[in-house]
């Protein structure tokens, strides 16, 4: 096989070890190798670049799981082009059991060209990443803490969700705020309701009539804490976002023309896929990364599962929720593509066909800088006129009609 890099490195990078291997040119034609171990503190990675230059590599490769590899990637990345490459296309050959084989396989790959390196975007998407994933991880925590409130008013006997929307709302939080006050009179407590919600004030004081004991209330009040603990920070953890895509603003409003996708859905599609869809050849490159294209699992000409390979979970998230919100507006195509898709697939499928033409349109709003074109609830129709015509002059032939079709003037 012939060599198409010079001086590469391979790495397998663990949580407090690096194994690396250097393949340089050596005598009679043949290629050496030499092999380190450095630890993952920022000193020992100094001294790997150091060691690195030293061999005038200028390629590198690195195998790791997790997130270890990134401090690792961050020291390297502005003195060599680093690639960090998918195991899987890695562990195809077999037959390596140790850390120092990994090392010299992945470096004998990358010097015969055979690998092909992640997408890792630039360090202020990085940040931007961080911070939306971070929202996310805050937003679940908050729902799971009211889930686990709304448990301890049922073990109460407080039935405040059976007659209010929310018990998070202006009147839900007064209530609650008030039986951690330790007063527990249910004519105050209904008093309190405010908007449609007096309207039910009957049902309400049915409601609040329950044992609220000293343990309940001081359930309550810690879970109210932490509530409002997480609030304050999304609200902090939102404004820094908002100030670090500052700058990328005009892609954000195009981002948000698609139906479905709002601001913090627009800011993970910025903070997930970057804003240079350069790194994806075409938009069927980034759907595939993102793994919400069907699987490719075809034997003997039969094709098996479809099921959609792992990919970025985190945009997946954010898609899906979108595409629930986008499949309401009935007069689109996204709406069409899902009613379309439903009977046949399922929901749960037809739902990622519609987060996979969302990422679609978003590569092609991000490359060209346009706003999101509907292409109407009738582009099924428009495009199978013929098969749709067809189809339907059989079916009522065999129901026993003669069939003449009269073409109407509009």
């Amino acid at each position: 096989m012939d060599v198409i890099l010079d001086r590469v490195c391979g790495m397998d990078v663990h949580r407090d070890t690096v194994k690396a291997c250097v393949r340089v040119p050596g005598t009679k034609q043949k290629r050496e190798s030499h092999i380190a171990t450095f630890g993952t503190m920022t000193e020992d990675l100094l001294a790997l670049r150091d060691w690195l230059q030293g061999w005038g590599v200028k390629d590198v490769a690195m195998e790791s799981t997790g997130e270890y590899w990134k401090p690792v990637y961050y020291v390297l990345e502005g003195a060599f082009s680093v690639r960090v490459v998918n195991a899987q296309h890695i562990k195809n050959v077999p037959g390596r059991k140790t850390d120092t084989q990994d090392s010299i396989w992945i470096a004998e790959l990358l010097e015969c060209g055979l690998l092909r390196g992640s997408f890792v975007p630039p360090p202020e998407i990085r940040d931007l990443r961080d911070l939306t994933r971070y929202r996310k991880v805050l937003t679940q925590q908050r729902t799971e803490e009211v889930q686990r409130l709304h448990g301890v008013l049922q073990k109460a006997g407080i039935k405040l969700s059976s007659v209010a929307s929310s018990i998070m709302g202006v009147s839900g939080r007064a209530m609650m705020d008030m039986l951690v006050n330790g007063k527990t009179d249910v004519e105050a407590l209904a008093n309190l309701a405010r908007g449609k919600l007096r309207s039910k004030l009957p049902q309400l004081r049915k409601a609040l009539e329950g044992h609220f004991s000293d343990h309940h209330r001081f359930l309550v009040a810690q879970m109210l804490a932490h509530i409002d603990y997480l609030e304050e920070s999304l609200g902090e953890v939102s404004r820094q976002i908002e100030e670090q895509i500052r700058p990328f603003a005009e892609q954000k409003q195009l981002l948000m023309s698609i139906p479905g996708v709002q601001d913090k859905v627009a800011e993970a599609i910025m903070a997930e896929i970057g804003l240079d869809m350069e790194q994806f050849p075409t938009d069927r490159n980034l759907i595939s990364w993102a793994g919400l294209c069907p699987g490719n699992n075809q034997s003997a000409g039969k094709r098996k599962s479809g099921k959609t390979r792992k990919g970025d979970r985190w945009l997946r998230a954010f898609l899906t929720e979108a595409a629930w919100a986008a499949v309401r507006e009935d007069d689109s195509y996204l709406a069409a593509q899902f009613h379309r898709l439903a009977p046949r697939k399922g929901k749960k499928k037809a739902i990622v066909a519609v987060a996979s033409s969302l990422l679609q349109a978003a590569y092609f709003i991000l490359r060209e800088r346009v706003s999101y074109r509907d292409l109407g609830r009738d582009f099924y129709v428009k495009r199978n006129q013929d098969a749709i015509r067809r189809r339907c002059i059989r079916q009522l032939q065999q129901l026993g009609y003669q069939v003449q079709l009269t073409e109407y003037a509009a």
